[in-house]
Order: structure tokens, then sequence, then C-alpha cells
């Protein structure tokens, strides 16, 4: 009699992307523990600030290292700690439900490796367009820009599988157009800044860089530029 063993319902994530949630999570439990003084003591209360203040990104550091030509290594690792240090506990949970979503799809369509440079090349490129950009004095945070990038990669995936059936490609961008007007109409509301501005570029990384990770996704592209 052969055993058989029965097939999980419930494929696992892939682990670049079970790392990159323990990144986020832990540091974000310690920050709302914290606050609430269950951890850490009466000192517990600045880590949130304290964190933003020495892993986010800063416009104005970038600026200064441009004009003065000194490129110092604990100001260059804010291109990716900022990711990893949210204004929030809601911040951090909708950074995670995209991260674990999008990170899931992109790892088994693409692999692991793929996740991680769309993840941390979203949040360096998204980061760098912010300082270049802008002259914003407000600190860059969160891991919105390199889940944008993940978005990007879930964009090509469709869009690809849109063209391989003939079908309206403009349909891959539904979720980028989807978030982009929400944070329109909430700009409408309140003060959102211009943190957009680099979700929007880890976007673009995302869904170019995924163009040379997917086999054949630079020729498809040719393509579809020659024909429109």
């Amino acid at each position: 009699m052969q055993d058989h063993k029965e097939a999980s319902p419930v494929n696992p994530l892939p682990p670049v992307v079970v790392i990159l949630f323990l990144a986020m999570a832990l540091p974000e439990a310690a920050f709302s523990l914290g606050a609430k003084g269950l951890l850490g003591g009466a000192e517990a209360v600045g880590w949130r600030l304290s964190a933003v203040q020495t892993y986010a990104f800063s416009g104005d550091i970038f600026d200064w290292m441009v004009s003065n030509g000194r490129w110092l290594p604990e100001h260059l690792l804010r291109f990716l700690t900022y990711s990893f240090v949210h204004t929030s506990f809601t911040s951090t949970l909708f950074a995670i439900v995209f991260l674990l979503a999008l990170g899931k799809l992109v790892g088994e369509v693409m692999g692991q490796a793929a996740v991680l440079v769309l993840f941390f090349g979203s949040a360096i490129f998204g980061a760098l367009i912010y300082g270049l950009l802008l002259n914003d004095q407000t600190w860059l945070v969160g891991g919105f820009p390199a889940v944008y990038g993940l978005i990007g990669g879930y964009s090509f995936v469709m869009w690809q599988s849109l063209g391989a059936k003939g079908e309206q490609q403009l349909r891959a961008f539904t979720l980028i157009a989807m978030l982009m007007g929400l944070q329109l109409i909430w700009g409408v509301f309140f003060d959102v800044g211009n943190g957009w501005v680099a979700d929007l570029a880890g976007f673009t990384f995302g869904f170019g860089a995924s163009a040379a990770l997917v086999p054949g996704g630079i020729a498809r592209v040719l393509a579809a530029m020659r024909r429109d």
C-alpha cells in the first residue's frame, strides 16, 4: 500500500518574502508595544521617532551629499533602510498586505531573486527620484516605493499575459491606476505629502526591470512598441 501525501491547499510564501515581512513587522511590533508602555520602559515611547531620524531617507541629507561630493555609508544605507520604518501601525499593515500578496505572485512567476531586485531596486530608485525632483524636507519613510515595485512586476506579468491572449493590455495597469486615483482623492481631504512621487518611481522601476527579469520580456516590449 503506497503512502499518498496530500498537497497543501495553501502555497507557502517564498522565503525572501517571509524575511522581508519580518523586517517590516518586527520593528513595527517594537514601536507599537513601546508606545503602549508594554516594552522597553519609558524610553520606548520615542523609538519610532528615533528610528525615523536614523534610518529614513532625507532629501536634505541627499542634497548635502550631492553638493559636497561626500557619500557617507551611513546615509547611503538610508536608500534601503527607510523601507522598514513606518509612521504608524496602519501604514505598516497596508505595506505588509501588498508585500505578501504581490511578493508571493512575483516570487512564483519570476523567482526569489527577482523579488529582491524589484523590492530594493524600487526602494533605491524611488528615493533617488524623490531626492532629485523635490526640495522636500519631509522624511521619506515606509515600504510603499518598494512594494509599488512589486506592483510594477505584477503589472508586467499581467501585461504580458493579456498580450499573449490578444486582449487589451491596458487592463494590466488597473491596479496602479486605482491606487494613484485613491491617493489623489485622499489628497483632496488630507495632506498626504509628496511620497506618491517615490511610489510612482518605484512602480516605474518595477515594471521596467521586469522586462529584463522575465525571459523574452524585452523582446515583447520592443515588439509592442513597433506595433504602436
